[in-house]
């Protein structure tokens, strides 16, 4: 492979935009910025990561000149030669659609020339560049990972995949291919393109392709001598197929003739307009870009909006000054270290004279139930921090250059022993960020803290649709502030330590800043709460939960550890058959859980037809391509895609969950984030215990292997159908309320309406449709999805959804008020009040407002049984007080809680728990005009219990 040593001032990057859009998208989907918007709503992720692309070629390849070439719409010349071509294409993600423009902006940002030419495909475009360069004197990079370049490729053109920073040149081509690039095009047309829909000889794939081309010279050599093929089957099919054949060598063969645009002088690189390009990485919010570049992370003004959401989030910016204009500037403090009782007791004698105290904890693990104290931090005014080191192991140094003292610091059990009273005084409010893990440390510890605000929580009740409610990025936003970095006072990557290694001088600044900065947000965010009447929602409804799930968290689940064991073993000897006979298929032993192992031996060694192709060029294995081919009866797929399964849950499952165990507790200790969603849904992690499957039998045996402790039972609630009972509610549906009153099966009544026959004569099938179009339209179903459920046409699947509306017209009324009330706010509401922000309501692109008005209808249902559930769980710790029962409620999953129940409590319990899960609704005076139902069950593991 060739390096890039030998860039030079007369090289001309070309760049393969509409490859890299794709590669982008999907780059940044598997990445922690999947599903980034910008501050109007827009999705922006393939934006970010083409931005990076671009930023990355102008810096670290100095690239002299530059154009970035796209395809200019789907049909061109090679539609007349074959009219199939590319028809297999997948449908653009709906999310994708509205970045290309953006694209196009961020390649004028950087004043880049951004080429495309109707009739032709970029690649046409690029191929005649790349000639025209050559011819005058440049050496050019292709800057693509697509194989269907390679075929340009020569001493004086090469290829980049600046996301890898691999390089291909002439050697490259020969390994990818099997021979050299001027017969790329031979191996290609031999071979086909199921994605481009290119027909090529069934049964030939590349390395066949490439060994027929090395022997035989050349296409056109190999067709006319055909006959003299050993193989019969290879044989007869070279013969049978030579015409389309010679056709796919016209569909590959890129044209380097095409008229061209732009002059080659034009593509000359300089430095961008810089506030061209600030102005547009500000106004998708791209702040680590802007950070690089040494620009503001915002304008220096506000300036209209054209989105009311976009103008509502912003607004509170301008008074976020006003509390703190008091107070000093964060980097103007000079914080104390406390290692002497006689300090220790002043501030906690100040804190119970103001009423109130900021604190954080510092660990030596992100896992509350496996870290230990190393410190903590307290503030009771802006300006004025301190920290407690109780558990630093860190020697001092001195000036002397020794390091052998150990910290002065007081003991932990004597700090507790202090400051207990104080932090379990209702009369002093305590504040602290992501509080959730912070009273679990002191919990551990023997402290029940109480009152306790939330910042983390304040943030998101104001806007769940932020990107991050983080400390540093609050801090960022509201205070103009950066906090010290982890990394700046523990190291990083290998040399990183825990905190308790961390010297004391070097950890002071680091943890006491941030009980400073804690209390700084929560002088912020307060106000705002009043101010956009949020404050019912954060005080009735999200606070209260910060003790109920870091009690679930730190009580966890046991787990039957023989059962998760026999579990992998059975697993394993089953992967080992399925090994075995995949292996027979296919006549000799590869990597199964290399998807380019299989993609060579189905597409390229068997030739089985109907594959797909990604972006990239390389064959596809997922799921639904492989689905497809096992339902057309190859059974070497069918038994690639049992092995794909049993092997996912027993990495993710049975082995993983017997590592998650943990050693002090013999149980699984779960994390909820309940700041994480726009709706207010809840997700887990450490393990993912909402993920596992529910319907399978295998999902049945993992949840058989979750128990309850000795002399208790599990204890499953879970509300039934209560999206479908909301949508009833909030939308009025008279016909579906009464259903629901009358306990009549709702998908039957809505087959029967909708499909106009009685009750009795509905079928199972019509029931199935009436069910999907059910679920499917409260979350803005289209025809074309409900066709996938349903195996219908999108015709047939369209009608099923006009013939519902027809029958049901208070639910399209609902619709549009959903919308009408985004248009206008720039969010929805739930029935208890919660403001669901909906970015792009008022985006100019349409498929950003159809997404948008989507989440516009389902927010408030979603929302809605978001907060019921969260009503329920603040609520049911002292239901079962009250009434003298001591289940412990361990987990919540989607609409259902599971609980640890004593033996001889079960039925008092399910009548507790069922009674305020049915009442949750009611907070706030709704009234909802039907019943919801929980249903319970139980059992001697979670199974049985659901």
């Amino acid at each position: 492979m060739a390096d890039s040593s030998d860039n030079n001032d007369n090289e001309l990057y070309l760049v393969d935009g509409s490859g890299f859009i794709f590669r982008a998208y999907y780059a940044m989907a598997y990445s922690n910025r999947g599903g980034m918007t910008n501050p109007e709503g827009t999705p922006v992720s393939a934006v970010y990561g083409f931005t990076q692309m671009l930023l990355k070629l102008l810096r670290d390849y100095h690239a002299p000149y530059m154009a970035v070439i796209f395809d200019a719409a789907r049909e061109n010349f090679r539609n007349e030669i074959y009219a199939d071509y590319k028809a297999n294409r997948d449908e653009t993600p709906e999310d994708l659609k509205p970045q290309f423009p953006l694209i196009r902006d961020a390649t004028e940002a950087f004043d880049i020339p951004a080429l495309e030419l109707e009739g032709y495909e970029a690649d046409d475009l690029i191929a005649t560049y790349a000639r025209l360069a050559t011819e005058a004197g440049k050496k050019v990079v292709i800057v693509s990972s697509d194989k269907d370049l390679m075929q340009l490729v020569n001493d004086n053109v090469r290829m980049l995949d600046p996301m890898k920073d691999k390089w291909v040149d002439h050697d490259g081509v020969i390994e990818k291919f099997g021979v050299p690039p001027s017969r790329v095009v031979d191996v290609q047309a031999l071979a086909g393109d199921s994605v481009d829909n290119v027909p090529g000889v069934p049964g030939i794939g590349i390395k066949t392709a490439a060994q027929l081309i090395n022997e035989y010279g050349s296409l056109e050599e190999l067709l006319n001598r055909a006959e003299e093929i050993k193989q019969p089957k290879r044989r007869e099919k070279l013969i049978d197929h030579a015409e389309d054949a010679r056709i796919s060598q016209k569909l590959v063969k890129l044209d380097d003739d095409a008229p061209v645009p732009m002059a080659l002088e034009e593509f000359k690189t300089h430095d961008p307009e810089k506030p061209a390009l600030v102005s547009f990485l500000q106004k998708h919010d791209f702040k680590s870009i802007l950070k690089r570049l040494g620009a503001p992370a915002s304008a220096p003004s506000s300036s209209a909006q054209s989105d009311n959401s976009a103008a509502q989030d912003s607004a509170p910016a301008a008074a976020i000054d006003d509390p703190l204009k008091d107070y000093p500037a964060i980097k103007d403090n000079t914080y104390t270290l406390i290692n002497d009782v006689a300090t220790l007791q002043r501030w906690i004698d100040a804190a119970q004279k103001e009423g109130i105290l900021s604190i954080d904890t510092e660990t030596t693990a992100l896992t509350p139930a496996k870290a230990s104290l190393v410190g903590i931090s307290l503030c009771i005014t802006p300006g004025e921090a301190a920290y407690i080191p109780v558990g630093h192991q860190a020697p001092e140094a001195d000036l002397l250059g020794g390091g052998d003292d150990m910290p002065a610091q007081l003991p932990k059990a004597r700090v507790i022993e202090m400051l207990k009273p104080a932090l379990e005084d209702e009369g002093i409010l305590k504040i602290a960020h992501n509080a959730k893990y912070d009273w679990q440390i002191l919990a551990r510890e023997g402290i029940e803290m109480t009152p306790c605000d939330d910042t983390m929580m304040m943030s998101y009740v104001l806007d769940g649709a932020a990107h991050s409610h983080s400390m540093d990025n609050l801090a960022s936003e509201m205070l103009g502030h950066t906090p010290i970095k982890y990394e700046e006072v523990a190291g990083k990557g290998k040399s990183q330590v825990t905190f308790d290694m961390v010297a004391i001088d070097k950890a002071l600044d680091y943890a006491a800043e941030d009980a400073d900065v804690t209390l700084r947000l929560h002088k912020v965010l307060k106000p705002r709460l009043a101010a956009e009447k949020m404050c019912r929602i954060y005080e009735d409804i999200d606070r209260p939960l910060i003790p109920v799930i870091a009690r679930m968290e730190l009580e966890g689940i046991k787990v039957d550890t023989q059962a998760l064991f026999d579990m992998s073993t059975d697993f394993e000897s089953k992967l080992r058959v399925l090994e075995k006979e995949i292996y027979d298929l296919a006549g000799r032993e590869f990597n199964i859980a290399s998807p380019k192992q299989v993609a060579e031996l189905l597409f390229g060694e068997m030739g089985l037809q109907g594959g797909k192709k990604t972006k990239g060029g390389e064959w596809s294995t997922s799921a639904s391509v492989l689905e497809k081919l096992a339902d057309e009866g190859h059974d070497i797929v069918a038994r690639i895609l049992d092995y794909r399964q049993l092997a996912k849950l027993k990495s993710t499952y049975s082995d993983a969950l017997q590592a998650q165990i943990n050693p002090s507790t013999g149980r699984v200790h779960t994390s909820f984030a309940v700041a994480h969603t726009t709706t207010g849904r809840f997700s887990s992690s450490d393990p993912n215990l909402q993920n596992i499957p529910i319907r399978t039998e295998e999902g049945r045996k993992i949840r058989e292997a979750f128990v309850p402790a000795e002399g208790h039972t599990l204890l499953s609630v879970d509300y039934s159908q209560v999206e479908l009972r909301l949508a009833a509610a909030l939308a009025g549906i008279s016909a579906l309320k009464q259903a629901f009153i009358d306990g009549v099966d709702i998908h039957t009544l809505t087959a029967s309406q909708v499909f106009g026959v009685a009750i009795d004569d509905v079928t199972p099938e019509l029931r199935r449709s009436a069910k999907a179009v059910n679920f499917g339209i409260i979350y803005g179903i289209s025809g074309f999805g409900l066709s996938k459920q349903l195996n219908v046409s999108v015709g047939e699947a369209n009608d099923f959804i006009k013939k519902y509306l027809a029958r049901f017209p208070e639910l399209g009324d609902y619709m549009d008020g959903a919308k009408q009330q985004a248009k206008d706010n720039g969010y929805v509401t739930t029935a208890h009040g919660r403001k669901c922000t909906i970015r792009g309501i008022n985006d100019k692109n349409g498929a950003v407002r159809a997404f948008a008005e989507r989440q516009a209808i389902n927010a408030p249902l979603q929302g809605t049984a978001a907060d019921i559930m969260r009503i329920s769980m603040a609520r049911i710790p002292a239901a079962l007080f009250d009434e003298g029962l001591r289940a412990k409620m361990l987990l919540q999953v989607h609409d259902e809680l599971i609980f640890e129940v004593p033996e001889g409590e079960i039925d008092a319990t399910s009548a507790c728990v069922k009674r305020v899960m049915e009442d949750a609704a009611s907070l706030h005076g709704i009234d909802l005009g039907l019943p919801l139902i929980a249903e319970a069950g139980h059992g001697d593991n979670w199974a049985q219990a659901h």
